[in-house]
């Protein structure tokens, strides 16, 4: 396979093809994201839910990020991969900020960044794309910012609500962001946002009107019970692989596992 870079992303994005991201946190899930045709991969915190037993985001550390990127890196190396930087990773300050971002990129292989948060954050993106670091933003619901805003909200069914996304995507694409997520943000919304960027709307949960969508692994191969609104499941994965693990341990318990095919003489 030929590498995939920001110019790959952006040549489909001009073609008007719509861009498929979606989550991944190990080798062996970023082999079958490349193997299953998808554009592009995010190392998502989400990672925190999925794999390390977290409630939230929030406790994902730096440590937590790099172990789980570079094992994506090594099971895709052409993959277009992702670094969803944590929780207070980049929040305290700029060289902070620019620090931590430039070990994602020197330690793990990936190929971007991604950061919650709009206009705020329009300095940090252009001195990030300034040094040589393509950056994704993620403005609407932002999971890390759970605790100030009460829980899980749907952004955009009022005008202020609307208008924050719309400002918020604006200045992240003049900052130099080569994308922006846009998160369970209504479908017109995010439709008027997309029409109004020149950068691609990666949308989750935002309706089908935006540039690509991204989903979480897990949601979508049905490997754990919650199922959000927004995800879809192409496979009941849990059931299935409790299946064959029931399957391999009552072989064991009554020995017809193994058997000389599986054995050495």
């Amino acid at each position: 396979m030929k590498k995939v870079t920001v110019s790959t992303l952006m040549k489909r994005y001009s073609a008007q093809e719509k861009l498929v991201m979606s989550t991944a946190y190990d080798a062996i899930e970023s082999r079958l994201c490349a193997a299953g045709g998808i554009d592009f991969i995010l190392v998502g915190d989400s990672v925190g839910m999925t794999h390390l037993g977290y409630a939230n985001t929030l406790p994902v550390t730096m440590e937590d990020m790099l172990s789980h990127t570079a094992a994506v890196r090594r099971g895709a190396p052409e993959a277009f991969v992702v670094f969803d930087m944590p929780f207070m990773s980049y929040q305290e300050s700029l060289s902070q900020a620019m620090h931590n971002a430039g070990v994602a990129m020197k330690t793990t292989g990936a190929d971007a960044v991604k950061l919650e948060g709009g206009a705020e954050y329009a300095e940090l993106v252009r001195k990030l794309t300034g040094a040589g670091i393509p950056v994704m933003g993620h403005v609407g619901l932002m999971p890390q910012r759970v605790q100030v805003s009460g829980g899980y909200k749907i952004v955009g069914r009022d005008d202020a609500g609307a208008e924050q996304v719309m400002r918020d995507a604006l200045a992240l694409q003049e900052a130099g962001a080569f994308a922006v997520v846009l998160e369970c943000v209504t479908e017109d919304v995010a439709a008027a946002v997309t029409n109004k960027l020149n950068i691609p709307t990666i949308g989750i949960g935002s309706g089908k009107y935006c540039s690509g969508q991204v989903q979480v692994i897990a949601d979508l191969l049905g490997l754990q019970e919650f199922k959000p609104k927004h995800a879809k499941r192409y496979l009941e994965g849990a059931e299935i692989i409790s299946a064959a693990l029931k399957s391999y341990a009552d072989e064991v318990r009554n020995g017809t596992f193994p058997t000389e095919e599986h054995s050495f003489k």
